[in-house]
């Protein structure tokens, strides 16, 4: 059983009065001692209460004070938040420039509110890192921000016009997308609806293979072979749409065709997806954030947002405690610090440096 750590209530600091000329004499404030009501435990609970749980700050005044006898107010409780984004400012910064980086990274946007206006939540997703920015644009220029100007792996996204300043042979279309297009096609009638049964029965054939590919009962080799008459047969059912008559439909399958090569990437690449799933997943806990408090009211709370999600998700795919993560952050800006890294620990600049 780990031991027990002793709870601190009071710091006394030792003063004494000169009795000759009245000067007052105190004890050096010592390295570790916040200077406030509050310690770097009741930061970090706040900051997962409200950043994490997404509780309103009135349910976490009231939880604080009735779990932990902490009275706090709504407007302490924004002070703790501020506080943890500035804690947090370099490791979340490490992070964006670790994305950048990878051979592989998933982009989603979903919409925002920040003081009223309209903006967008962005997430970029690697295999160990994921990082979070609130703006008030959804142009290409912010997915250039958060996968840099110099990304050369694949990105794997909607079709969403966005991300076409990337090159194709750089990119992996989302199927699930696909498939709800696909979808919309058989629901248009007549030509369109053949075509939209065909290109969904190719698909479903698509990910069929696919699954037995991640199962390890299929070679990727014989998937390559199996996959080369059904991408000719989708391409030709695209061309076929691109013709049919049908306006809608045939405006939809020619913006595929203008990125064909970005349907097959997966197919070559190896640890590259079909599908956008990834990015999709770790929006998830935004949208309910977004739903819940209705965005945010300032750049602050943009800021709190974006460096929690960050912190939250990236700390869940290397399985790593938040509350401990958060608690040692703070500690560690008590003492004038670093916080600790959010990059894998093989990654870590003192890992790789030894």
């Amino acid at each position: 059983m780990p031991p027990i750590k002793p709870v601190i209530t009071e710091y006394q600091w030792h003063q004494l009065v000169c009795p000759d000329c009245g000067e007052t004499t105190r004890a050096p404030w010592p390295k570790g001692v916040p200077s406030g009501t509050y310690g770097s435990r009741v930061h970090a609970t706040v900051a997962l209460c409200t950043g994490s749980y997404r509780l309103s700050k009135r349910t976490t005044s009231q939880a604080m004070a009735d779990l932990f006898g902490v009275p706090m107010s709504v407007g302490t409780i924004s002070q703790c938040e501020k506080t943890t984004t500035a804690v947090l400012a370099e490791p979340v910064e490490e992070a964006r420039g670790y994305v950048e980086d990878q051979g592989v990274a998933h982009l989603d946007e979903t919409s925002w509110r920040e003081a009223g206006k309209r903006a967008w939540l962005w997430v970029a997703v690697t295999s160990w890192v994921t990082v979070f920015v609130v703006r008030l644009s959804r142009g290409g220029r912010v997915a250039r921000e958060l996968l840099g100007e110099t990304f050369s792996g694949i990105l794997v996204t909607d079709r969403y016009s966005g991300y076409k300043g990337y090159p194709v042979r750089w990119r992996q279309l989302c199927w699930s997308h696909l498939l709800r297009d696909f979808e919309a096609i058989r629901g248009r009638g007549g030509t369109s609806e053949a075509i939209g049964e065909a290109l969904l029965e190719q698909a479903h054939q698509m990910f069929t293979w696919w699954h037995r590919v991640r199962d390890g009962t299929l070679k990727r080799s014989t998937f390559r072979s199996y996959m080369t008459p059904l991408r000719r047969e989708v391409e030709r059912l695209l061309e076929a749409g691109s013709q049919c008559g049908v306006a809608k439909t045939e405006g939809t399958c020619r913006e595929i065709l203008k990125r064909h090569e970005a349907l097959w990437t997966f197919m070559q690449v190896e640890g590259v997806e079909p599908t956008n799933n990834t990015a999709e997943r770790a929006i998830r806990p935004g949208v309910q954030w977004r739903r819940g408090s209705f965005g945010t009211q300032s750049q602050d709370g943009s800021r709190f947002v974006e460096s929690m999600l960050t912190v939250v998700a990236t700390l869940k795919q290397q399985k790593r405690n938040v509350l401990d993560y958060l608690t040692a952050a703070h500690e560690a800006a008590l003492r004038g610090e670093p916080a600790p890294s959010l990059l894998p620990q093989s990654d870590q600049p003192s890992q790789a440096a030894a």
